[in-house]
């Protein structure tokens, strides 16, 4: 958790448009739940930017600031003293990081601001307690200092495995050496975090600060940080790759990691002992529903799950209801591997539920359940005949389901909290439910998750201009062709990038028998295909649909929410098509029309709108149709870890998403593959190689506890 990340500089130049304080507000009140006090306001417009001012003063303003910032990965399940004992999580005014100018290596600096202008004590032995005049007892701001330091460098700190130095200081700009002398004195508390600055003693903060931190560096440094923290997640399938699908590299944290622990604990209760079954076998099945929006862990969470019980000699599936997301598993991570890949199936593959039943069966993206698990292609007798949801729990012993009712995209995806727990409740189960809220998609950024929201009117907020973080970028390009650049330009330099569209065009099948691909997405005199709608390969190497997410050969394509959905990438550019155009002030939602070109009989654009199938006209209303929509852009709009590029094939619609993004560059915080730190430029990884890897199977660990709660 953090409220911003910028360089210094940067931080001076948002001020001075304005938009520093705004922006922490509306961090402040998304983490807290509650407005920011004037008091806090004030602290932010003041003392942040004079620490700012003087990074700048002494030639650092290259020294990245993290505002508001956690002290350790768990921090929000820990208390603030300051909050009265509250469940506020205890934040660090700022951390200053930089690169140390002799050693070279991560150098940070916790900071406590106060705008006390004087202290007197409060005991005469010693100074851990001072008074400030209209605000009473307060504690030395070192022993605070000594609480974020211990955490901060300790064992679940975000400098863990790290060379670095750390040391802290509290800073208080409106007062002199003399009339804070008590938190001076020599009993005042000692440690690398104790040092104090006053007004007066700015000059020796100065050559401090350059003491510190070189007059280079600090992005990559920050970077590393920003990892540690778990705010820059490797890609999901990078991950999976590293590991080879059977130890996963997430680090789960807070609710995540409870989330999990309470999986593998049930599973320890209900599920037999392969080594000593039980006289009288164990029948109760438990369902665990964890909700969450887009980027919040979900599918972590089920394949680290789906690794440990693995290991421990468990039958695991893992379903979906999303070809994209299984066909990119499978192709990209269980390349040349049989077994790995029949781990991941679908909602509809257990019509026949197996015998035995599985001990585990994981759920991802279960708003996308149907009614039924029906196929054109299956025999009558093969179809099923009860709601899927009862499929499922009949399959297994465990069932977790994962859920984000706000990526429902089709109207036949029925998949809700209620359809659910009406299903534990038929079948006499325990439901277990799991809410999560911190997301680490879109680099981390909760106020763009926010913003990309109010920009759609997926809630009820009112769009604001985006104010850049230091954890996501957004820009709206004015042509499809500089869209594309951008897009391709990231991808060749080394990131991950993909274009994706609004379901405004007609989509044509592959053509002739060498499966050629008619550039059906034309706007003006830029044509390109949408994704293949093929299960094989096409013409020039055009991957299949499932896998166009993630193949090297898929960059020439559009993709659309229903090949998106799941999937991640640095950089996406989105084309918001005539679905959804901006009209005096409000939304207009709009259904297309199609004619055939006389002269290739391809389909092309009679009326501009959305040719999805799944949402004519016969089959949802106007409403159903205008939260359908807005859902699959907020879908589109949150696929980027880093950067998300904007295009409207509408004007009107282009000029209201240029007035809401604003200016685009503040020094180098675009983050293109060359203003990237280094430590940021992580190359994507190939499948790996054909064949079959070995499969470790271990004991599984012991997880009896005395608090659990379940049974």
């Amino acid at each position: 958790m953090l409220l911003l990340k910028l360089s210094a500089q940067d931080l001076l130049t948002l001020n001075e448009r304005r938009r520093m304080v705004p922006h922490l507000a509306a961090r402040w009140r998304h983490f807290r739940g509650k407005d920011a006090s004037v008091t806090e306001r004030s602290a932010w417009a003041e003392s942040l930017v004079d620490l700012a001012a003087d990074l700048v003063a002494a030639d650092r303003g290259n020294v990245e600031m993290i505002v508001e910032c956690a002290a350790t990965l768990d921090e929000l399940d820990k208390t603030d003293d300051r909050a009265g004992g509250s469940s506020d999580p205890r934040l660090i005014d700022v951390v200053l990081v930089g690169r140390h100018p002799q050693e070279h290596r991560v150098s940070v600096q916790l900071v406590e601001l106060k705008r006390w202008s004087m202290v007197t004590r409060v005991e005469q032995a010693t100074a851990d307690l001072v008074h400030v005049p209209g605000m009473g007892a307060k504690k030395h701001p070192a022993l605070q200092l000594r609480e974020y330091y211990q955490a901060f460098t300790g064992d679940r700190g975000p400098l863990r495995g790290l060379d670095f130095e750390c040391g802290g200081f509290a800073y208080l700009h409106n007062a002199t050496r003399e009339s804070v002398r008590p938190l001076v004195d020599v009993d005042a508390p000692t440690g690398p975090y104790a040092r104090v600055y006053t007004g007066d003693a700015r000059e020796r903060l100065l050559s401090d600060l350059r003491r510190h931190f070189a007059d280079e560096g600090g992005a990559s440094e920050a970077e590393i940080l920003l990892r540690n923290m778990g705010l820059r997640n490797t890609p999901l399938l990078d991950a999976m790759i590293r590991s080879r699908g059977e130890d996963t590299v997430f680090t789960l944290r807070g609710r995540q990691k409870e989330v999990a622990d309470q999986v593998l604990e049930a599973a320890s209760r209900v599920l037999p002992d392969q080594r000593n079954p039980a006289l009288i076998p164990d029948e109760r099945r438990v369902v665990f529903l964890v909700t969450g929006g887009a980027g919040t862990g979900k599918s972590a969470i089920g394949l680290q799950i789906k690794a440990e019980l693995e290991a421990q000699g468990r039958t695991v599936k893992y379903a979906s209801g999303s070809r994209a997301f299984n066909g990119a598993i499978q192709e990209h991570v269980g390349y040349g591997d049989r077994e790995f890949k029949e781990t991941f199936t679908y909602f509809s593959s257990f019509v026949t539920p197996p015998d035995p039943p599985l001990d585990v069966l994981i759920c991802d993206e279960a708003h996308r359940l149907r009614d039924r698990s029906t196929n054109r292609f299956w025999k009558p007798e093969h179809q099923g005949t009860k709601p899927q949801v009862d499929e499922l729990l009949e399959a297994s012993r465990l069932t977790l389901f994962f859920l984000d009712e706000g990526q429902c995209v089709r109207p036949n995806e029925v998949g809700t909290v209620g359809l659910i727990e009406e299903a534990a409740e038929r079948h006499g189960t325990r439901l277990v439910k799991y809410g999560l809220r911190e997301q680490f998609r879109c680099g981390g950024s909760d106020a763009y998750i926010r913003w990309v929201r109010a920009l759609l009117g997926v809630d009820k907020e009112t769009p604001e201009r985006w104010t850049p973080d230091g954890l996501m970028h957004v820009e709206v390009a004015d042509t499809p062709e500089e869209l594309e650049r951008i897009i391709r330009t990231e991808a060749l330099a080394g990131a991950s990038a993909r274009m994706v569209a609004g379901y405004c065009w007609p989509w044509t099948k592959p053509i002739g028998k060498e499966r050629r691909l008619e550039a059906d997405v034309r706007i003006g005199d830029w044509h390109r295909p949408w994704n293949a709608d093929s299960d094989s390969y096409c013409e020039d190497g055009v991957p299949p649909s499932k896998i166009w997410s993630v193949h090297e050969n898929g960059l020439g394509q559009i993709g659309c929410v229903y090949t998106a959905q799941g999937l991640e990438w640095d950089w996406c550019g989105v084309i918001m098509g005539e679905d959804m155009v901006r009209r005096d002030g409000t939304w207009v939602f709009r259904r297309g029309k199609e004619r055939k070109d006389p002269e290739t009989d391809a389909k092309r654009v009679a009326v501009p709108g959305s040719f999805d199938p799944k949402v004519r006209a016969g089959s949802v209303d106007d409403e159903e149709f205008a939260r359908l929509v807005r859902h699959a852009y907020h879908v589109l709009m949150t696929r980027a870890s880093r950067a998300t590029v904007l295009y409207s094939t509408d004007e009107e619609t282009r000029a209201y998403l240029k007035e809401l993004v604003g200016e685009v560059h503040i020094h180098g915080l675009r983050p293109t593959w060359e203003n990237l730190p280094e430590a940021a430029r992580v190359p994507h990884l190939p499948r790996p190689r054909r064949g079959r890897r070995s499969r470790k199977k271990r004991k599984g660990p012991d997880l009896q506890r005395s608090d659990l709660t379940l049974f």
